[in-house]
């Protein structure tokens, strides 16, 4: 937009827009939730504000549960670009939770498996729409170093003891393998 211009002049270089303007073979997108933008007040650096989502539940990161957004999203993009937007590829989606084995050893992570099941219809909603998706990758196959929460923020399939390496597949692990298994290509 015309109002960042003047925040971007430091970074954008001439000829940049020729490098970037390239045909793609696909669009990613990342996708954990939506952002509720408003307007900024007068003494702000940005010509916007990020607002809180009320009313929704919330990962462990406190972000809010929004699967809808997400379909509303993809039909939007679809609806505002059409012929020239190519194939889209979720490529990263997923939630943090505060999951660890129980007693029993059993990781049971019920909340991501209803993350991603209610994402994945989501998709699936806005493929039957005409959305052309033509992938959904979950954030994350193992519990990880999140670069701005180091490993307090669990987003794997699987779970990383980080003080002895041992790694124990979650319920959602079994969820996911046995929903590629059976419905490989469900979003269509």
């Amino acid at each position: 937009p015309v109002d960042l211009a003047p925040l971007l002049e430091e970074v954008v270089a001439p000829g940049d827009l020729a490098v970037i303007r390239q045909p793609l073979d696909f669009y990613g997108v990342n996708y954990y939730q939506p952002f509720k933008i408003g307007a900024a007040p007068e003494d702000a650096e940005m010509p916007f504000q990020m607002l809180e989502l009320l009313g929704y539940p919330v990962t462990g990161f406190g972000w809010p549960v929004v699967p809808d957004a997400l379909r509303e999203w993809l039909i939007m993009f679809r609806a505002r670009f059409r012929a020239a937007l190519p194939p889209i590829v979720i490529t990263e989606s997923g939630c943090s939770y505060a999951d660890e084995p129980g007693v029993d050893g059993v990781v049971d992570d019920q909340q991501r498996i209803d993350y991603l099941n209610a994402h994945l219809h989501a998709v699936a909603e806005a493929a039957q729409r005409g959305v052309d998706v033509r992938g959904y990758y979950a954030w994350s196959l193992l519990d990880n170093w999140e670069w701005t929460e180091g490993f307090t923020q669990r987003f794997g399939l699987v779970h990383v003891d980080f003080a002895t390496g041992e790694r124990t597949p979650k319920k959602s692990f079994g969820w996911y393998r046995d929903l590629v298994a059976t419905q490989p290509r469900s979003l269509g």
